[in-house]
């Protein structure tokens, strides 16, 4: 296995693919391929297991009484899924994860789990960064789901990454498709919503990248 491909995911940054090698070798774990469709947890499931995305898109998704189905969250390769769950007193999957395209994870169960962050301090450090970051995220995403109109939910989202990273151009997550898949709309009514906003000078769009370009009216959609 090409352990170097581990470095740059959220579990494993910042250590050398050779440590990798060392510290895999010796606690179990596999691999395990998915179609696309398939479910990799399965909502209120005994969360026994944590996986890290090595290829493919995974989608955690919520699906309500009266059908409707809320998207919260996609992982890409290096994402961790069902961490959270797993330490959580509950230890039950609180959502659906499906793969949303053909997707590989690495699989472990949650005692190796806690072997290796015993054997490398630096994997428990990035456990709890990204456990952390997901709290954030999630909140983050029950302030969009506050916001009714395609537009505000654009706007928060942009206004969020440009505050976040300091930067007026933001790059959408991978396609217009899966940035519309994560706000939970339709791609063709996103569309359709940046297109006007593009021709009203608030923003401008290059794919991969929008330029915001009158923040302060981007503000105000939200305040509508």
């Amino acid at each position: 296995m090409d352990y170097s491909a581990l470095e740059s995911s959220s579990l494993f940054r910042g250590i050398p693919a050779k440590d990798l090698r060392d510290d895999l070798e010796k606690i179990p774990h596999h691999i395990q391929c998915y179609d696309k469709g398939e479910t990799i947890f399965h909502l209120m499931e005994s969360a026994e297991h944590i996986g890290v995305v090595l290829e493919g898109h995974v989608q955690a998704q919520k699906t309500f009484p009266n059908g409707s189905q809320v998207n919260v969250s996609v992982r890409r390769p290096g994402d961790l899924i069902g961490a959270a769950a797993v330490f959580s007193e509950s230890k039950r999957y609180p959502c659906d994860v499906v793969a949303v395209d053909p997707a590989a994870v690495m699989i472990f169960r949650r005692d190796d789990l806690l072997a290796l962050m015993q054997k490398d301090i630096r994997i428990l450090e990035n456990l709890m960064t990204e456990i952390a970051s997901a709290a954030c995220m999630l909140q983050q995403r029950l302030e969009l789901f506050s916001y009714n109109g395609i537009a505000q939910k654009a706007a928060f989202w942009l206004l969020t990454q440009a505050r976040q990273s300091g930067e007026k151009q933001i790059q959408i997550p991978e396609s217009v498709t899966k940035w519309a898949m994560m706000m939970n709309v339709s791609r063709p009514s996103l569309h359709r919503e940046l297109k006007r906003l593009e021709s009203e000078g608030i923003i401008s769009c290059d794919a991969p990248f929008i330029e915001i370009r009158d923040q302060d009216r981007l503000q105000k959609i939200l305040n509508l």
